[in-house]
């Protein structure tokens, strides 16, 4: 485990090469936009989700006849990854399926995650490989947490459109089919720590590409634009002075999960020898 710093005029990044996750985004001016992981209140900071974006019914899923047990956002967050500095700017870190991967996901797998700053952005790049046969099944999701140092409640998430947005209503780590209006035809809102009060607040189907984590009558903000999901979150813990900006290609099992991978709602079939890419930015102000 080691940290890996990229830094340009503007940002300083440091990413850790466990779970090639982001360990700090800084400006020049000492300013931190990420949640700093205190292990007393949520001890990640931006955890990469990958093979399954969520949990999974009973913590299981059933490929070909076989049962194989997966823990919630998968395994890619916890394993350690080979990581490199390219340049001033720019680290890469992969992570290849293994006999210990196989074990609870039984596809070969080449993931590559890039890390780049442009001016004021940070992008991520996520690459996934199949260099098998066989279509592999998979999702995978950012979930990078903002600190919000004056509570969440101070702060308000903006569209660059008016939006309708219904919730979709949690049972334990599974969804319901229930949903929640939580803003109508509105570009702003507000964040409210009773949203979180049960675990996140879970958008399908999303028509926007981009929101922006602003403070309420301030200048500090983060804006994060991502190509492919279909799907955003919002989470925190409970009065936790941090929000994650959660943007998915895949979600989690539905109450009435029949277990087979293949017919899960928002997984990702890619077929052997191809390529699938999930990009978004970070853009700090």
């Amino acid at each position: 485990m080691a940290i890996i710093e990229i830094a340009n005029r503007q940002l300083s990044v440091g990413i850790d090469t466990r779970g090639a996750e982001l360990a700090y985004i800084r400006g020049c001016d000492g300013t931190d936009y990420l949640w700093s992981g205190d292990p007393a209140v949520w001890a990640s900071r931006a955890p990469l989700l990958f093979p399954i974006c969520g949990g999974l019914k009973e913590d299981r899923y059933a490929f070909k006849g076989k049962n194989y047990v997966l823990p919630k956002h998968g395994f890619a967050r916890k394993t350690e990854f080979t990581g490199q500095r390219v340049s001033d700017t720019k680290a890469a870190f992969v992570l290849e399926s293994s006999a210990a991967t196989l074990r609870v996901f039984p596809f070969a797998f080449k993931l590559t995650v890039t890390y780049e700053l442009i001016g004021n952005k940070l992008k991520v790049t996520n690459a996934v490989e199949n260099p098998a046969d066989e279509t592999m099944y998979f999702s995978i999701g950012a979930h990078e947490g903002y600190t919000c140092p004056e509570g969440i409640e101070a702060y308000e998430i903006r569209f660059d459109e008016k939006q309708t947005l219904d919730g979709y209503i949690l049972d334990g780590n599974l969804l319901e089919n229930n949903t929640l209006r939580i803003i109508e035809d509105s570009d702003r809102l507000p964040l409210k720590q009773a949203y979180f009060a049960v675990d996140a607040l879970v958008f399908k189907h999303i028509k926007f590409n981009k929101v922006t984590l602003a403070r309420i009558g301030g200048d500090k903000k983060v804006t994060v634009e991502f190509d492919k999901a279909q799907y955003f979150l919002l989470w925190t813990k409970p009065n936790a002075n941090y929000i994650c900006l959660e943007p998915w290609c895949g979600v989690q099992d539905i109450v009435g999960s029949d277990f087979d991978l293949t017919k899960k709602e928002g997984i990702i079939a890619l077929n052997g020898g191809e390529n699938y890419t999930f990009t978004h930015t970070i853009a700090c102000f």
